[in-house]
């Protein structure tokens, strides 16, 4: 029985990217040892797009939140870098948070009720 989804992230520099998502995001996780963290994400959930040859990579993570404005107020106190404005899309508002050492990834608020978030 698969009971979670396992995300990877290949960073430059992953003891950044690592401390980004302890110390920034307060992601909760533990050290399997010499200092490789493995965060717990919470529920989770996935969606299959088409690949029209410009979405980029095959596969991408988004983190999902309640509130974009709040969620991305709170993280700039912590010291998160935003790229471009907030973008609205008929699925959801849309922003992009810097990785450190890792790119970019998607902070959404969903228009929809995520599938993630239900009982």
């Amino acid at each position: 029985m698969i009971v979670a989804l396992h995300s990877l992230i290949f960073a430059d520099d992953a003891d950044a990217t690592r401390a980004f998502f302890r110390d920034v995001l307060r992601f909760p996780g533990v050290d399997t040892g010499g200092g490789w963290l493995i965060f717990k994400t919470g529920p989770s959930e996935l969606g299959v797009h088409p690949n029209d040859g410009s979405a980029g990579p095959p596969f991408d993570v988004s983190l999902i939140c309640d509130d974009l404005d709040a969620t991305m107020a709170e993280l700039r106190d912590r010291g998160a870098e935003f790229v471009g404005g907030v973008q609205e899309q008929s699925w959801g508002r849309v922003a992009r948070l810097k990785v450190p050492g890792a790119g970019e990834m998607t902070l959404y608020q969903p228009a929809y009720q995520p599938p993630a978030m239900s009982s």
